[in-house]
């Protein structure tokens, strides 16, 4: 099929990369502007657009892809499906009725869990031991549409926001290649979401990298390693402001294993309170 993909992050480039080196054309790449990052605010393209220039796919960054004028680009580029990963834009209807066998979107949960921002965070905080892959038949909804295919993967006690994103990176490729395939032989079976099993997962924002150590250790530690590594997470220790990485639960309370003091390194959170201990704090 001729597919028109849509997506921003590594999340995204993942499966952009299984689309180009699988038997589907891919007409165009959508991402996000480029943006400032790091400490020096450098303007930075995203992954997709990356992958996509090096391999000579056309490439287009609209602000708004909803605007009128970027309906006529998407129309001409003659697709047959547009794929979403993490694009970070909701479609509009205009959008979605363009390609003859509509949008499908790759989502990092099981739906109806955790539709909208951050559904990889939002599952680590929530306690959850199970996640993985919905690939979607997108509507004007957030993440409503039905359900084409799902794949799963077990969250253990040791994984991290990050670590879990690079697991579900692995398994999401798979899961796209094999629903786009059941979309054109007609093979594919759809399933409505059960509305009252929804949950949401919003943007994450600066207020809530601050842990609540009035709630139960192991919230605290879900919490920390929901975060990490970004946005990270941060409590007050004698008045200062420690970035927290690495916690456990131990006799009871939550247990400090890595931190970054202010103005410093991460370290060992032995480390950092052995060198308090020394200055007499």
């Amino acid at each position: 099929m001729k597919i028109l993909f849509m997506g921003t992050p590594e999340f995204a480039r993942v499966c952009l990369e299984a689309l180009q080196e699988s038997d589907h054309e891919i007409v165009a790449v959508f991402t996000q502007p480029d943006r400032p990052s790091g400490r020096g605010k450098k303007l930075t393209p995203p992954p997709v657009k990356v992958y996509a220039e090096e391999r000579g796919i056309p490439v287009y960054q609209p602000e708004k892809i909803n605007s009128p004028q970027w309906a006529i680009t998407l129309a001409d580029c003659h697709a047959d499906i547009f794929v979403v990963a993490a694009y970070g834009q909701i479609l509009s209807q205009r959008v979605l009725d363009i390609p003859k066998f509509g949008c499908v979107n790759v989502h990092a949960s099981l739906l109806p869990k955790y539709r909208g921002a951050a559904p990889i965070q939002q599952a680590i905080f929530d306690g959850e031991t199970l996640t993985g892959i919905t690939i979607m038949q997108m509507d004007a909804g957030m993440d409503t549409g039905d359900m084409l295919l799902k794949r799963e993967v077990e969250i253990t006690q040791e994984d991290t926001g990050g670590n879990l994103h690079d697991k579900l990176c692995k398994i999401a490729p798979e899961a796209l290649l094999t629903a786009l395939d059941q979309i054109k032989t007609a093979t594919i079976k759809s399933q409505k979401q059960d509305e009252t099993q929804a949950t949401y997962a919003g943007m994450i924002t600066k207020e809530m990298e601050r842990l609540d150590m009035s709630r139960p250790p192991q919230d605290v530690v879900n919490h920390i390693r929901a975060y990490n590594p970004f946005p990270g997470t941060y409590t007050e220790i004698d008045g200062k402001k420690v970035k927290i990485w690495n916690a456990k639960v131990a006799d009871g309370k939550v247990d400090f294993l890595e931190l970054t003091p202010p103005g410093g390194k991460k370290m060992s959170a032995e480390a950092y309170f052995r060198g308090q201990q020394n200055k007499g704090g």
